[in-house]
């Protein structure tokens, strides 16, 4: 008998085959106590599992490219952190063996980072996955992971850690669902890289019986399990509708009635830009530099290299427009030659720009690096700041970029309410604002955006978060300026409707969601995205302001 459930869907697309459960995660090995002539060997062990690891996950990273290079680098310098190999020696020093000393060690790590204001808790998977992979290697027995399969299938996990999911097979994995995670966890983000369905924060997803045939569209966030004949249809030519209107629409991004929106793309090194060119992208919305930044925690990338990545960048777009936030260093993101490493809070710290501000010389480098690459290109420059709170911060930004002798526009981030309220104010100072709508949403709802718990408050259709959209996008209108998004919310055809019509100038996504959007923007008017944006915002909830702009824009 059909059923249906009801997640988050963060990745487009219907997948429709059987149900294969990932492996069981590495349990506690076994406690016991070692002679003490014997740590210095097991000493040995441990840092050469943490080694075989963390050289594993770049190599994966490096197979992988984009955005989950990045994330897989970061995952390898958690295995090689200087304090958690120091706990695992003191440990093994009195008694524990090589594999306990490691599991002890990064679950007293496991045990902080859980109670550090919630926003550190969001990379508990990442950390939890490196534990088993160390420990698996110790214990000498196969990491669990993505189950062998000649057939196709649908993956079932509790959560997916971006070692996992970087390298999915989208030949065999037709699509994913997690118990955890939410609409801009790494799953989620490395899922639209590969064009592959996925539903996150499905509570009770472990419970489906293996074999169990499922249909899994990624657009609603719906699970059908055992679908009729004519619900696989219905959805079978429900995507072919979309593959069919995908293919013919090119160009620029615009309305029915040509009201042009440009479709930029998020990118977070060179190695994204092939994509976001095929998928005929305007130019970059967001070109997230932390990248050069991780492969050394301890020091700023040189001048001469960070002018080598980014002219990269800015050479695949002549005459566009290229969207550059620079680093954006703190919370999940530490780095030691920047952020402190003592405070309570990160995520309400010294993050973004009060990093850099705190830091000016490694700001003016990197400013000074873009002023350097862009010489002698067509290209239309724009860099903006994170995590700026006030007219302060902005105008602190502006002046370092005048100082750097920057030419081009200069910008600041949405992503703190106080921003949006006082938006009019930040612009005197800056020319273009860029609404980061993951950050926003969880300031806003002071909600973790990696905690599946808390997904509802996270969901971009939430009315409140479209208030403070349509508060900036107001802004701009008013002092005649640009006010673009480029958090994930802009990757949702229909909510990217949504967003034209309250008044946002360009929206910037994952490449894989362009063609989605530029889809579905040109079937309607902007008049009709406005009633839309106007009915979503008279909405309680997430699902009623869906529910209310997918009505008017059906004609309902």
């Amino acid at each position: 008998m059909e059923t249906t459930l009801r997640g988050v869907g963060v990745s487009h697309g219907v997948a429709i085959g059987q149900v294969r459960h990932m492996g069981t995660a590495v349990l506690e090995p076994p406690a016991k106590q070692i002679p003490a002539e014997e740590a210095e060997r097991e000493q040995g062990r441990a840092r050469q599992a943490v080694e075989a690891v963390a050289a594993d996950l770049i190599a994966r990273g490096n197979l992988a490219g984009g955005e989950a290079q990045a994330v897989l680098e970061a995952q390898a310098m958690i295995a090689q952190d200087p304090e958690l190999i120091a706990d695992v020696d003191r440990r093994i020093a009195v008694g524990s063996t090589a594999e306990r000393g490691i599991y002890d060690a990064f679950s007293h790590y496991r045990e902080l980072l859980a109670g550090a204001g919630e926003y550190m808790a969001g990379r508990v998977a990442d950390l939890d996955d490196v534990r088993n992979r160390i420990v698996a290697r110790l214990l000498g027995v196969p990491m669990p992971g993505v189950p062998d399969s000649d057939e196709p299938y649908v993956l079932i996990a509790r959560d997916l850690a971006p070692a996992d999911t970087a390298l999915l097979d989208p030949a065999l994995v037709l699509g994913f669902v997690t118990e955890e995670g939410g609409p801009t966890s790494h799953s989620a983000i490395l899922a639209r890289a590969l064009g592959v369905p996925a539903v996150v924060a499905l509570p009770g997803a472990g419970d489906l019986v293996e074999g169990t045939e499922i249909a899994v569209d990624g657009s609603t966030g719906e699970i059908f399990v055992d679908p009729s004949e004519e619900k696989k249809a219905e959805l079978s030519r429900a995507a072919e509708e979309r593959k069919a209107a995908l293919s013919s629409s090119s160009g620029p991004g615009a309305t029915s009635d040509g009201h042009k929106v440009p479709l930029l793309a998020n990118v977070g090194g060179p190695a994204d830009v092939p994509a976001a060119v095929e998928a005929g992208a305007e130019g970059v919305g967001l070109f997230r530099t932390e990248f050069l930044f991780l492969d050394d925690s301890k020091k700023a990338p040189s001048e001469e290299k960070q002018v080598e990545a980014y002219r990269k960048v800015l050479e695949a777009f002549p005459e566009g427009r290229v969207v550059v936030r620079v680093l954006d260093a703190g919370a999940d993101k530490p780095l030691d030659f920047l952020t402190p490493a003592d405070e309570p809070n990160p995520a309400l710290g010294v993050r973004g720009l009060r990093s850099l501000l705190d830091h000016p010389e490694v700001l003016r480098t990197q400013l000074t690096a873009l002023a350097k690459a862009a010489e002698g290109l067509p290209v239309y420059l724009e860099v903006m700041a994170p995590m700026v709170a006030d007219r302060t911060d902005a105008k602190a930004f502006a002046d370092a970029c005048r100082e750097a002798g920057l030419r081009a526009k200069f910008g600041a981030m949405v992503e703190i309410p106080s921003a949006a309220l006082r938006a009019r104010s930040i612009l005197q100072e800056v020319e273009f604002l860029s609404l980061g709508t993951n950050d926003l949403a969880q300031y806003t709802f002071a909600a973790d955006r990696q905690v599946g718990a808390v997904s509802r408050l996270q969901d971009p259709w939430q009315p409140a978060l479209l208030d403070l959209v349509a508060l900036s996008a107001e802004a701009a209108k008013a002092e005649g300026k640009s006010c673009g998004v480029c958090g994930e919310a802009a990757s949702d055809p229909l909510l990217a409707c949504v967003l034209t019509g309250l008044g946002v100038t360009s929206l910037s996504m994952g490449a894989a969601s362009i063609p989605y959007v530029r889809a579905t923007l040109a079937k309607y008017t902007l008049a009709q995205c406005e009633r839309a944006a106007a009915a979503a915002r008279a909405a309680d909830t997430a699902h009623e302001a869906r529910v209310a702009a997918q009505a008017v824009l059906s004609g309902e």
